[in-house]
């Protein structure tokens, strides 16, 4: 029996810690692996999940989050979502040894969860599994174009910083400096992860394993549309465009407003809706020439498969990202996708298949991407089933896992 513990700063919140979640889930149900997870914050009542133990321990880490930004504080120029130093004294470490795992898989550990130091310390075969690019750079996770990280990081642009020994040079040589010689595997999501990966003078020299995220596709599956849109209180004879709506620049709400504009000069103004859900409700009080429906945040699974079960084209208009949950998901409930083909999009869209791929980031393309689907929806949702099941169950993500897991607790026998 393999002991594994998956290091989260959170169990079943969205995004990153959702995919962990997800695995862990997994794990439990494969034969000779036991599966445990640590995080900073626990929202699930799962026993094999283990968050903070004492009050002092839980309000000391609904603060952390907030306390590891404070050297931000000193960037007042700073153009950032999200920039982690990861600075913050922790005993993670010494509780990982307490637990005695026998492989550390390490998820998204920010929000002052593991400081970068702690890497070196845990003294188990580790698997990282890359969610986006911060192992690879001084703080941010997404380069906004930026490639200092792939030599080193200073004068960081998304600091509004001109000092090249500033905040992110300071990071990225912490990481030079303490994560040579490690017992690490890599694991990106996506091939285009992977590649950065490859160049980066940080973590190029490790192995690498490609294992994309899985998916419950029994939880996420497909329903009748008509019923569906009826539950939702949509139209039952209009398609519908559904968008999953986030506060982050880099999610690509703007280039959807702008094909929208484009796509209300065709006949689908008359025909299509708008659907959409998430932590924020962007263009709510605007119209944006589509009849629309806002659900607001949606966390149960049962919603988000009526959401996406009951839309006819899911749509990600990302300027960065890895291999977004929420295309994974539409796809498991049989949904097509358009995105710009960018960062591992393409390694989810196959174009023309199961959805389209349009130029970045140009709005006449993503809106003809919209149509064309919306004309072919059904064969396009048909192939997007068929690619959640060949490529992103959470069987599938498990025993790939699974075999990592066994080959790195044998290397250390």
């Amino acid at each position: 029996m393999i002991k594994v513990l998956i290091l989260s700063a959170y169990d079943i919140w969205q995004g990153a810690a959702k995919a962990a979640y997800r695995l862990h889930q997994g794990l439990q149900r494969r034969p000779g692996v036991e599966s445990w997870m640590l995080v900073n914050k626990k929202y699930s009542s799962d026993p094999a999940v283990i968050g903070p133990q004492s009050s002092l321990d839980l309000a000391l880490s609904q603060s952390r989050a907030r306390l590891d930004q404070f050297p931000l504080a000193f960037y007042t120029q700073k153009q950032t979502e999200y920039f982690s130093p990861q600075w913050l004294p922790e005993t993670l470490a010494r509780t990982v040894r307490r637990l005695n795992p026998d492989v550390v898989n390490v998820h998204w550990t920010q929000g002052g969860f593991m400081k970068i130091e702690t890497l070196a310390q845990l003294r188990k075969p580790v698997a990282m599994t890359l969610h986006d690019l911060w192992p690879l750079t001084g703080g941010c996770h997404y380069s906004r174009g930026c490639d200092k990280y792939l030599s080193h990081c200073g004068a960081c642009p998304q600091l509004g910083s001109s000092r090249e020994r500033d905040l992110a040079y300071r990071n990225w040589r912490r990481k030079q400096k303490s994560w040579q010689n490690l017992d690490l595997t890599l694991v990106p999501l996506s091939s285009w992860l992977r590649e950065q990966v490859e160049k980066s003078p940080l973590l190029g020299g490790y192995p690498l394993r490609l294992i994309p995220n899985g998916i419950d596709l029994e939880t996420y599956a497909p329903v009748d549309k008509a019923e569906a849109k009826k539950i939702l209180g949509l139209s039952p004879e209009r398609p519908v465009i559904l968008f999953g709506a986030s506060g982050a620049k880099r999610k690509g709400f703007h280039h959807l407003q702008a094909a929208l504009a484009r796509l209300g000069q065709t006949p689908w103004r008359e025909r299509a809706q708008l659907l959409i859900f998430g932590n924020q409700s962007p263009g709510e009080g605007e119209d944006l020439g589509f009849p629309t429906r806002h659900l607001g945040f949606l966390q149960d699974d049962l919603s988000l498969r009526l959401a996406y079960a009951g839309a006819d084209v899911f749509v990600a208009p990302s300027e960065e990202d890895n291999l977004p949950n929420t295309v994974v998901e539409a796809f498991a409930c049989g949904t097509p996708a358009v995105a710009f083909r960018i960062g591992g999009l393409p390694d989810l869209v196959d174009h023309g298949e199961n959805g389209y791929l349009a130029a970045p980031f140009s709005a006449e393309d993503l809106a003809k991407g919209i149509g064309d689907v919306l004309t072919q929806s059904p064969r396009f949702g048909r192939q997007a089933r068929q690619k959640a099941v060949a490529c992103f169950s959470q069987d599938l993500q498990a025993r790939r896992y699974g075999e990592l897991f066994s080959e790195l607790a044998s290397s250390n026998a």
